[in-house]
């Protein structure tokens, strides 16, 4: 299949972007120490579909075990550019998902989790097909010293047509029955940089892949330029693989499935940034 991504006005398929991707052994500043070895606190790391095993190099590098992390590691503020989290911003997305009309609303809130002794961003996502709400999630984000944006855990639920929870499948809390932190996003990401972004072995082990930066994307809420793609996929889904775009100073612009799925979501609005 082919990705509709622009690389300054040209469509570039996607096996391209994972040859692309490939060979890079950069690695963000660990926020999370531990005196146990690699090979006892690492999360296993996943291969893509038709990735190359060095696009994953680095992604056991990102989680690590609950017991060794450090509450001082972390700050209060998200300011990443790639992936900013300021209290009261709104991101509204809209698209298709499973062959419904979607609109996903994002919204960073003023509220704060400890998770595993560190206080982290609450952040509410909800997901209405068909104009009715089929999911809802609270999200943990942190930065450490660094800059880069790890992932804490989260609470999701998917709702039938009453509105009535039918799964909270994928719920995940770091410290809670061996869940691991992972990197959502490094402070400088650079092209062919893996990791895991969570990982709750059987509900959540999503991992990523840097695979273009500086690209030009042009979206509803507008045209940018300097946007970093992402490729995602998990183990538990091994026929699905997806790409997501972000601009700098704004966050995630696009996502999109490029195998396995139809989901398709792109920015129309932000409010509060």
């Amino acid at each position: 299949m082919r990705s509709p991504v622009a690389r300054q006005g040209a469509l570039i398929p996607f096996a391209t972007l994972i040859v692309v991707a490939c060979g890079s052994t950069a690695t963000p500043t660990p926020a999370i120490v531990s005196s146990a070895s690699p090979a006892t606190t690492a999360a296993p790391a996943a291969t893509p579909p038709a990735a190359s095993p060095s696009v994953v190099a680095s992604a056991s590098s990102s989680a690590a075990a609950a017991g060794s992390i450090d509450p001082a590691n972390f700050v209060a503020a998200i300011d990443n550019p790639w992936f900013p989290l300021k209290p009261g911003t709104t991101y509204t997305y809209r698209g298709i998902k499973d062959g419904e009309k979607a609109v996903d609303t994002f919204a960073v809130t003023s509220e704060t989790k400890v998770v595993a002794g560190v206080t982290c961003v609450v952040v509410h996502d909800e997901l209405t097909l068909a104009g009715a709400l089929a999911e809802k999630t609270e999200d943990w984000y942190v930065q450490d010293r660094a800059g880069n944006v790890w992932y804490f855990g989260e609470e999701t639920a998917e709702l039938d047509e009453a509105g009535k929870i039918v799964s909270t499948e994928g719920s995940w809390e770091t410290g809670v029955d061996g869940a691991r932190p992972g990197i959502f996003m490094p402070t400088d990401p650079a092209v062919g940089y893996s990791g895991a972004q969570e990982f709750y072995p059987g509900q959540a082990e999503d991992h990523f892949v840097v695979l273009l930066i500086d690209q030009t994307l042009k979206v509803p809420a507008g045209s940018y330029s300097g946007v970093l793609v992402t490729a995602e996929w998990t183990p538990l889904e091994p026929s699905v693989l997806s790409e997501k775009a972000y601009a700098k100073g704004i966050g995630e612009i696009r996502e999109a499935d490029v195998a396995g799925g139809d989901e398709k979501l792109e920015l129309v609005k932000v409010a509060g940034l």
